[in-house]
C-alpha cells in the first residue's frame, strides 16, 4: 500500500485524510505542531503501526530537508504528499499589519512550495507519485476580510498550474483541491489585523462540509487522475464558474456583499 505524507494532519480535513488512508490499509505520515493531536489522531485510527508522527512547524522553512529525509526514512519511499498546512485571516486590508500578509503568505504559500520543491527529486527519481495542494475556493475568487489568504492561495494554484504542466508525462500526478466552507476550526484559527488569534467560528463553516467527506472526494479524485477539483455548496459552488464566464457579475456580487454589511457581521 501507498505511503502518504499529511501536512496539518491534527484536526480538519488534514485529519480526515489521515483516518480514510489508514483504514484503506495505507502507511501515513501524520504532520502538524500539536503532537498530542497528532497522537490522538492515531490513536483512533487504531494502526499505530502503519503511522508516523512527525511534527514540526512548517512555517520553519530551513529546517524541511531534515524532516523530508526522516519522511522517506519511514517506509523508504513517499508515494503522496499532501500540503495541507495552512492558516485563514479575517481582517480588512486597511487595518492589516504587514506582518500578518508575511505570515499567512510564508505558511500558506511558501511552505507548501518548499516542501514540494523537496520532494521533487523523490518523486521524478522513482518515476511515480502524486502532489495534492489544498488552496480553497478563496484561491479561485477574492473573498473580503482575506485579502493575505486570498493572495497565498490564489498563488497556491497558479504554482501547482505551471508545475503540473512540467512534470506531464513524468510520472507524477498533481491535484490541485479548492475547498470552500468545511466545519474545521480554520476560522477560529484565523488571525486578525494585528496577528491574534480570532477565537471564533462563521456560520458558513459550521455549517460547511464533514471533513469525512471532503477527504473521501480528495481520494477519488486523486485515483480517476483528476488534476483539479472544487469541493463546495450553494453559492459557493457556482462563485468560481461565475468568474470564469462574468467577471465583472461576480465582482458586482462580491462589492454589493460588503455593501450590504457583510463587514459588520464578520465582526460582531
Amino acid at each position: 500500500m501507498s505511503t502518504a505524507w499529511i501536512t496539518g494532519a491534527s484536526s480538519g480535513i488534514g485529519e480526515a485524510l489521515a483516518k480514510a488512508h489508514l483504514a484503506s490499509g495505507g502507511h501515513c505520515i501524520l504532520s502538524g505542531r500539536n503532537v498530542a493531536q497528532l497522537e490522538r489522531v492515531v490513536s483512533e485510527t487504531g494502526a499505530d503501526s502503519r503511522a508516523m508522527i512527525l511534527p514540526f512547524d512548517i512555517g520553519d522553512i530551513d529546517v524541511l530537508p531534515e524532516y523530508v529525509n526522516q519522511a522517506i526514512g519511514f517506509t523508504g519511499a513517499i508515494d503522496i504528499l499532501v500540503n495541507n498546512a495552512g492558516i485563514s485571516q479575517r481582517s480588512l486590508a486597511k487595518n492589516t499589519q504587514f506582518s500578518v500578509y508575511d505570515e499567512v503568505i510564508k505558511i500558506d504559500l511558501l511552505a507548501p512550495i518548499a516542501l514540494t520543491q523537496l520532494m521533487l527529486d523523490h518523486f521524478l527519481s522513482r518515476k511515480t507519485g502524486a502532489i495534492v495542494m489544498i488552496s480553497s475556493v478563496a484561491g479561485k475568487i477574492g473573498v473580503p476580510m482575506r485579502t493575505a489568504y486570498c493572495a497565498a492561495k490564489h498563488g497556491l494554484i497558479g504554482y501547482t498550474d505551471a508545475l503540473r504542466s512540467e512534470l506531464a508525462g513524468q510520472g507524477v500526478q498533481v491535484l490541485t483541491v479548492a475547498p470552500g466552507s468545511v466545519r474545521t476550526n480554520v476560522s477560529r484559527n484565523a488571525v486578525t489585523a494585528d496577528g491574534s488569534p480570532r477565537g471564533k467560528s462563521d456560520k458558513a463553516i459550521d455549517e460547511g462540509l464533514e471533513p469525512a467527506f471532503v477527504a473521501q472526494e480528495i481520494w477519488t479524485a486523486l485515483a480517476a487522475g483528476k488534476r483539479e477539483i472544487i469541493l463546495a455548496q450553494g453559492m459557493e459552488a457556482e462563485l468560481p464558474q461565475l468568474k470564469a464566464a462574468d467577471p465583472d457579475k461576480l465582482f458586482d456580487m462580491v462589492e454589493a456583499m460588503v455593501a450590504s454589511g457583510y463587514v459588520e457581521k464578520m465582526d460582531d
